[in-house]
């Protein structure tokens, strides 16, 4: 998402360049571009004007400084700026109940129900909480049976009463049940509409004042814009829910949503989904959305995501294995389905300063590891365990095995070698002198 606010503010900049100063004649020019970047975007026309205004008054206060040229110094403001349209700092859940208790609210087909088993999922594998999923929406036929399919996936109990049609009853029992069977956290779906409506208020009010949540998230559909954030209003005026939550960020969404939410709402931006997967949530952050946005890149995000596959017992094993030249095809593909872990390879690459700009019109397929786990899952435990045994009918026949062509596999035994030579240099090399005379080797 944001590709085409990205172009069109990058585009707005350029207006700055060459100039030797900041006046207020190419101020106004460069952030009239930038308005209608921003309006492009979807973003809330009163939240626009007040943005720019605010670059505009922070731009002309400036001095220069002989080192930084102006177009720099506006990008550093309106990278500022975006940061604090989104709310400045990111902002946590709150867990203190006990149980601690969470309700979604939003309109049908936001996204409600996969978000709660994605929360359920981060719950229980990076905060060691022991979360029950509760089936509250009981008019929707598949809403019961979507939410257990997910519970069956990610490990977590659902509580469902078979028949009830009384969500406030279903709310306050499953409660109960919490607090008698030793969960710490109880996630409430429920129902929504496709639009707005006076029953689907009163009904989720009436939940809100049985049960006391601890936390009301309100859950939209990023792709639907600035309708997002008028619904986003409405159910706000309703509930005074804690924070918002954007799904199918990953989309061809425009990104109004996410820049005009929070300045309309005045409630945070707790997490963003994106993907289908159950581990395709992240927390909200406002300062490295304002990188993306700006095609610097989220070099943070992707240290972390590569840091939560990581385990430092299998790292040390490794590494004893390179050292020993005994780095194995065995070995290759449990680092390649690491990576497929971290998430969806152009928005990983895209995260890589400087890397999305070049990469927005290339497609890159998720599948791109297939035919190299073809290939390698076609060999023997004994060619996968020791390589230099891989002749020329070994790779007729793995070739053949893997639907690949002898070509293929050649390459990927070549580049297998290469990665392993490498991999045993920068291991060996004591100092950086050492490595540089390694490579002189080569």
């Amino acid at each position: 998402m944001f590709e085409n606010l990205s172009d069109r503010l990058e585009r707005s900049f350029k207006i700055l360049k060459g100039e030797g100063k900041i006046t207020e004649i190419n101020v106004a020019e460069t952030l009239k571009d930038v308005r209608r970047a921003l309006l492009d975007a979807d973003v809330n026309y009163k939240v626009a004007k007040t943005f720019t205004d605010t670059v505009k008054e922070k731009a002309m206060g400036m001095n220069v400084l002989t080192a930084v040229k102006p177009s720099q110094l506006m990008v550093k403001i309106v990278h500022d700026e975006l940061a604090q349209l989104m709310g400045g700092d990111s902002v946590d859940i709150n867990l203190k109940g006990e149980p601690a208790v969470i309700l979604m609210s939003g309109l049908q087909g936001s996204g409600k129900t996969t978000f709660s088993g994605k929360l359920a999922n981060l719950l229980v594998t990076k905060r060691n909480k022991k979360p029950l999923l509760v089936a509250g929406d009981v008019y929707r036929p598949a809403a019961i049976d979507q939410l257990k399919v997910l519970g069956q996936q990610i490990g977590v109990e659902v509580y469902s009463e078979e028949g009830s049609k009384n969500p406030v009853e279903i709310a306050k029992n499953a409660i109960t049940y919490a607090k008698s069977n030793g969960f710490n956290v109880v996630i409430i779906d429920t129902a929504g509409r496709l639009a707005i409506d006076e029953s689907m208020m009163k009904e989720i009010k009436s939940v809100k004042d049985a049960v006391n949540p601890d936390e009301i998230l309100f859950v939209v559909d990023s792709m639907t814009g600035q309708d997002a954030v008028n619904t986003a209003k409405e159910f706000n005026d309703r509930l005074d829910f804690d924070g918002v939550i954007l799904t199918k960020l990953d989309g061809d969404t425009r990104g109004g949503a996410a820049l005009s939410i929070r300045s309309v709402v005045n409630k945070p931006i707790k997490f963003v989904g994106t993907g289908e997967k159950m581990d395709a949530l992240d927390i909200f952050h406002p300062a490295r959305m304002a990188d993306r946005i700006l095609g610097m890149g989220d070099i943070v995000s992707l240290v972390e995501r590569a840091q939560e596959q990581y385990d430092e017992e299998e790292a040390k094993r490794l590494q004893k294995k390179i050292a020993k030249n005994q780095f194995d095809f065995n070995d290759f593909i449990a680092q390649i389905h690491q990576i497929k872990k971290m998430g969806n390879l152009k928005e990983l690459a895209s995260m890589i300063p400087g890397v999305g700009k070049a990469i927005k019109d290339i497609d890159i397929d998720d599948n791109a590891f297939k035919s190299i786990e073809a290939i390698i899952y076609s060999m023997t435990p004994e060619e996968r365990t020791n390589p230099e045994v891989i002749n020329g009918s070994r790779r007729a026949r793995i070739a053949k095995g893997s639907g690949t062509t002898i070509q293929d596999v050649n390459r990927l035994i070549k580049q297998f070698d290469e990665t392993r030579k490498m991999m045993r240099m920068v291991t060996q090399a004591k100092n950086p002198a050492n490595l540089m005379r390694n490579l002189k080797k080569r």
